[in-house]
């Protein structure tokens, strides 16, 4: 679609606004169309209208989007409802996309800020020691990798 082309470039250029309103009104018109409501979404959240965005990040995974958009589109919601401090939403959105889609480790690091955020540290640590282990290419860390991969589900044993 010619439209949304023209929105994504609008917004690629730093023209957020401009896109926002493209985005708003193509949203209108194909109500139906799973793409251009993730796009206003995200539209609305490059302007720091988080709950704004809401609704269209909602109704394009319920229409249904192909799947670098929906990894997209669970990262941008559970963000979204994180920010807008709520972490049970959050961390059910987030927990949905990484049942779905394991490898995007980019849903753990979200989901481990969620229970952070709900006071969850040991769990968050561990998502995220375990995350760190799965994506480092630093020699030190891989070096360490099996303590590190240990500790992390350990982090309050003591050994004396």
């Amino acid at each position: 679609m010619k439209q949304l082309e023209e929105a994504i470039e609008l917004r690629n250029s730093g023209s957020h606004l401009e896109a926002n309103e493209l985005l708003v009104r193509l949203a209108e018109k194909f109500s139906t169309n799973a793409d251009v409501q993730y796009h206003c979404a995200w539209s609305f959240d490059v302007l720091g209208k988080e709950a704004e965005a809401v609704p269209y990040y909602e109704l394009a995974l319920k229409l249904g989007l192909n799947d670098s958009d929906a990894k997209g589109a669970f990262l941008g919601l559970g963000s979204t409802y994180r920010t807008l401090g709520e972490y049970e939403k959050a961390g059910r959105v987030l927990e949905e996309g990484i049942n779905r889609y394991p490898d995007f480790l980019a849903l753990r690091v979200f989901q481990a800020m969620t229970l952070y955020n709900v006071k969850n540290y040991e769990k968050a640590m561990e998502m995220m020691l375990l995350t760190l282990t799965q994506t480092s290419s630093d020699e030190s860390i891989q070096s360490y990798r099996k303590a590190i991969e240990f500790y992390a589900k350990n982090l309050n044993e003591t050994w004396k």
